[in-house]
C-alpha cells in the first residue's frame, strides 16, 4: 500500500469513529434528559402522596368528629341541651338571656 491509500484509510477510520463517538454521546445525553425527566416525575408524584395523605388523616379526624356526634345524638339528654344551646329552646317557665360574644 502507498501512503496516500494508508491516510485515506485512516481518515475514514477517524471519521467513523467521531460519527461512532457522535452517536453515542447523542443516545447517553438523550438517556439522561429521559432519567431526569421520569426522576422528576417520581419526586411530584411522591409530593402529591404525601399531600394526600395529609388530607387523608384530616378526612379521617372529621370522619371521628362525625361519628362522635351522631353517638351523642342517639342519648335524648344530650339532644334536648343541644336544641336549648344551638336553637335557643326552653323548658316551660325557662327564660332565654343570650349574652353578646365580644
Amino acid at each position: 500500500m502507498t501512503r496516500v491509500a494508508k491516510k485515506k484509510g485512516s481518515n475514514r477510520a477517524k471519521t467513523r469513529f467521531f460519527v461512532l463517538c457522535a452517536v453515542f454521546l447523542g443516545l447517553v445525553g438523550l438517556s439522561v434528559g429521559v432519567i431526569f425527566k421520569d426522576w422528576l416525575t417520581i419526586i411530584q408524584n411522591k409530593q402529591e402522596i404525601q399531600k394526600s395523605l395529609l388530607y387523608y388523616s384530616d378526612l379521617l379526624e372529621e370522619e371521628q368528629d362525625y361519628n362522635s356526634e351522631i353517638t351523642k345524638l342517639h342519648d335524648d339528654e344530650y339532644q334536648a341541651r343541644y336544641a336549648r344551646e344551638k336553637y335557643l329552646y326552653s323548658l316551660p317557665g325557662e327564660f332565654i338571656i343570650k349574652i353578646p360574644k365580644e
